[in-house]
Order: C-alpha cells, then sequence, then structure tokens
C-alpha cells in the first residue's frame, strides 16, 4: 500500500514538473561579420567609453538640445502612455501569475424563501415558507500537471518584457525624433539667415541696376532680371520660414507643450560646427544593444509558451475542491454542529469532443510562433542595415561637405568677378545674376549637407541601440536560461 501511495505521488510529482511547450531557444540569425562593411576608419569614439549610452545627445555640445531632450520623459504622451502599456503587461503577469496559487472564497447569506408545493422534491404536509441561513468557505486549485498555467505565465512575463523593449526603443526613437528635428530648425535658420542677407543684396543690385537703367548705362531687361532675381529670393525666404514654424510647432509637440505657446529662438548652424563621431563597436555586440531586437525576441519567447498552452488542452484538467460552513433553517442553531457541512474531492476535465478546436488552436500557436520567429530575422536584419545605412550616409556626406565648401569658395570668387565686370560695362546683368544664383545654391547646399552629416548621426546612435541598458530587458541567452529552467 505504501509503494502505491509513493508511485502515485511520485506520478504526480513528476507531471507537475512537466510542460508541453518546446525547448525554447533563441532563433539562429545569419552570422554577424567581423566588423561593419561602411565603417573604414571610424575610428574616433565619442564617449570614450565605446559605447553610445547615456545623454548621447550631450555629444553635440548644444544647451538648447540637452535642456529639450532633458523635458522628453516628464512631457512627451506617446511615451507615457508606452509605460501606460507596460504596467498594463505587468499587471497581465501577476493575473497569470496569480493562477498559480489557490482561490479561496467565503460566502454568507441570509434568506427568506418559499418553495414550490408542486415541487418534486416537496414533501406534504411541510410548511412550504421557511429560513435558510448559510455561511461557508470554498478552496479550489488547479493542478498544473501539463504545464498550461505555468506557460501562461511564461508567455505574459514574456510579452511584459516585450513592452519593455517597445517602450526603450520608443525612448530612443523619441529622443532621436527631437535631434533630427532640432538639428533641420538651425539648418533652416541658417538657410533664413543667409537668404535674408541675399534679399538686402539683391535689393541693393536692383537700386544700382536701377539707377544705371536711368543714367542710360543700363538696358530694362538688366532691371526686370534684377527685380525677378530679388522675388524669387524672397519667395524662398518666406518658403523657409514657414517650414520653420512647422518644424518648431513639431518639436512643441514632442516636449508636450502646446505649438501656440512654445518658441525656439533662432541660431543659425554655423558651417563649421564639429560633428561627434561615435565608435559603432562590433556587430555582434548591436543585437544586445538594440530594444527593438529585444523586444521581438521576448514576443518569439511568448509565442513559444504559447504552443505549450494549447497542446495542454489535449490533455485533462485536475483541480482539489474542499467546501465547508454551516447551514441551518433558524439563526437559534445556525452555527451548532449539526449545522456544519462540508465536501473535498479532486476533480477533473476532458474534452471528448470539439469538433477540431484544439488541433486549430494548436496549429494557430505554431502559426503565431513561426511569424514572431520571422519578425524577429526581419528586425535583426533591419538594425544592420540601420547601422550600415548611417555609416555609408556619414562617409559620403563627409565628402560632399568638403567638395561643397571648395564650391561654395568657388562661386564667391565667379560672383566677385562678375560684379566687377558688370559695374565695367563689359556684361550684362544676366552673369551677375547666373553667378549669384551659383553662389546661393552653393551655400544652401552647404548647409544642407551639414543638416544632413548631423541628422545621419544622430541616427546612428539610434541604430546602435542609443543609451539603451540591457538590464532594463532580460537578454534572449539569460531568458532562455530561465524559461528552460521552469518548464
Amino acid at each position: 500500500m505504501r509503494t502505491a501511495k509513493r508511485l502515485l505521488a511520485g506520478l504526480v510529482a513528476g507531471l507537475a514538473g512537466c510542460s508541453l511547450a518546446p525547448d525554447y531557444e533563441t532563433p539562429k540569425t545569419a552570422e554577424p561579420a567581423a566588423a561593419f562593411k561602411e565603417a573604414g576608419a571610424w575610428s574616433l569614439a565619442a564617449p570614450a567609453d565605446a559605447q553610445a549610452r547615456g545623454p548621447w545627445w550631450t555629444n553635440f555640445h548644444d544647451e538648447k538640445l540637452n535642456d529639450l531632450e532633458t523635458r522628453i520623459g516628464l512631457a512627451n504622451q506617446d511615451l507615457k502612455a508606452a509605460l501606460a502599456r507596460l504596467d498594463n503587461a505587468r499587471a497581465q503577469t501577476q493575473i497569470a501569475r496569480a493562477g498559480l496559487f489557490p482561490n479561496i472564497t467565503a460566502s454568507a447569506s441570509a434568506q427568506r424563501l418559499q418553495a414550490s408545493a408542486n415541487s418534486p422534491t416537496y414533501i406534504a404536509g411541510k410548511p412550504t415558507m421557511g429560513d435558510d441561513y448559510l455561511v461557508g468557505a470554498n478552496f479550489s486549485y488547479e493542478l498544473d500537471l501539463f504545464g498550461r498555467l505555468r506557460n501562461t505565465v511564461a508567455s505574459a512575463r514574456a510579452g511584459e518584457q516585450a513592452s519593455a523593449g517597445d517602450l526603450g526603443a520608443l525612448d530612443l526613437s523619441t529622443h532621436a525624433l527631437l535631434a533630427t528635428n532640432y538639428f533641420a530648425l538651425r539648418g533652416l535658420d541658417a538657410q533664413q539667415e543667409l537668404l535674408d542677407r541675399t534679399v538686402a543684396d539683391y535689393a541693393k543690385a536692383l537700386k544700382l541696376t536701377e539707377d544705371l537703367y536711368h543714367g542710360g548705362a543700363g538696358l530694362i531687361s538688366d532691371v526686370d532680371q534684377a527685380r525677378a532675381q530679388l522675388e524669387t529670393a524672397k519667395t524662398q525666404a518666406e518658403d523657409t520660414r514657414l517650414r520653420r514654424a512647422q518644424m518648431e510647432h513639431a518639436i512643441a509637440v514632442l516636449v508636450g507643450e502646446q505649438p501656440s505657446a512654445f518658441g525656439i529662438e533662432a541660431l543659425p548652424l554655423k558651417l563649421d560646427s564639429p560633428v561627434p563621431r561615435i565608435d559603432v563597436g562590433l556587430p555582434s555586440k548591436l543585437l544586445e544593444r538594440r530594444p527593438d531586437v529585444a523586444a521581438a525576441e521576448r514576443r518569439v519567447a511568448a509565442a513559444n509558451a504559447g504552443i505549450g498552452i494549447a497542446r495542454a488542452a489535449y490533455f485533462p484538467d485536475f483541480s482539489l475542491d474542499a467546501t465547508a460552513g454551516f447551514n441551518s433553517v433558524s439563526a437559534g442553531n445556525w452555527l451548532s454542529a449539526p449545522s456544519r457541512y462540508w465536501s473535498i474531492g479532486p476533480q477533473g476535465l476532458l474534452t471528448l469532443f470539439d469538433a477540431g478546436l484544439h488541433d486549430a488552436q494548436t496549429r494557430a500557436a505554431r502559426a503565431s510562433y513561426d511569424e514572431q520567429v520571422a519578425n524577429y530575422r526581419n528586425t535583426v536584419l533591419t538594425a544592420y542595415q540601420d547601422v550600415e545605412d548611417n555609416l555609408a550616409a556619414l562617409r559620403q556626406l563627409g565628402k560632399e561637405g568638403v567638395s561643397e565648401a571648395a564650391a561654395v569658395s568657388a562661386t564667391q570668387g565667379a560672383l566677385d568677378q562678375a560684379n566687377f565686370r558688370f559695374k565695367g560695362g563689359l556684361v550684362t546683368y544676366l552673369e551677375v545674376v547666373s553667378a549669384e544664383n551659383a553662389a546661393l545654391s552653393a551655400r544652401l547646399s552647404a548647409v544642407d549637407i551639414l543638416t544632413r552629416r548631423l541628422t545621419a548621426e544622430v541616427l546612428l546612435v539610434k541604430a546602435l541601440g542609443g543609451d539603451w541598458q540591457a538590464s532594463e530587458v532580460e537578454t534572449a541567452e539569460g531568458s532562455g536560461s530561465r524559461e528552460a529552467q521552469a518548464n
């Protein structure tokens, strides 16, 4: 008899540790290269610890940018919504964990009731009206023999970690978006300064052309060309003001302020502004630093646990239920010993026919897992692409900046010569117009290249994972080992 009890206890203990979810492993991806293809001689590091962590925007040494970036976490509504989603995911994990423990309830009632005289349970001659006093407690505990509850907890926990990754990715993306918008605003300030100065110069040129015409030394066509050039520059200047206003409004929303009450004073971007450089590290480290990659991997783990939940539905559910209390028709002997009642015993439930429901649920769980694996692998590939794209952009824009600086110098020289020749009566004003337009285009292009270089630098930090701390979301290796231990 004792041997049988021991065997039964051993069987129950063994089943209690059983899980029908597949052993989880982080999905395989393409082997990372030894170094980024576009890195080239990219070696100067900032910050010095070779990791783009912490408030990375301080590397640009712009106090206004620093102030705006620190205001994001306190006021940005998208981040607040993501934080609420994370809190919800944490609550869902706690809800799932509650299923691992017994459920104990208590109830009490006092009723005046009348029974039907035509009821088959009615005893003739007995009164049909009476009282019913009840107080009792119920104990219910599901025996998780096939891991349904534990896999539900594992899925919820992985979902919580994915939400943490989503929050980290959104936080990084929002800070990066603010930085790119800020540098775009400064670039527009530089363009505005250049166009305003150009409008003033063109107005002087128009006055000079009109004086020459009225003095008989110029042509009416020169006046028309000068006026057309001035009005075109004014149009460009006004359009730049529009674009700056819209960019300022976008920044206001990012920092959680009303656009109508928000303003940033003009501070033109200088062409000699330094562009900080970030050590890109090794491709093999990228997956440990990107929050979106961490979130995608956690969703794979959640889907893997979902397979275990679906497979457990093929097996019976066992629970242990117990009820005890006092029940009487009189308040006088309600809590006396004869009014006691109790029951205790196991229960089992097995579905015998479901028209293929469980099979469809299992196939759906496996399909969901395959989908999350594909999403994870695509996120990894996109992460590598983001880094390579911005490394290439920084390298090429650096070369463009050098050549465009030479173009600015050359067009300025050509403009000076054209002005001298026009004032000497050697050429028409058309040559001056052509030289001025070339000089303006070169200067605007130089500002645009610098803005794009700063933007690419910000996007590179974002692509590398920014200030993401791996401890905030469990890494794939650590989480996988914990899940394996739980299973």
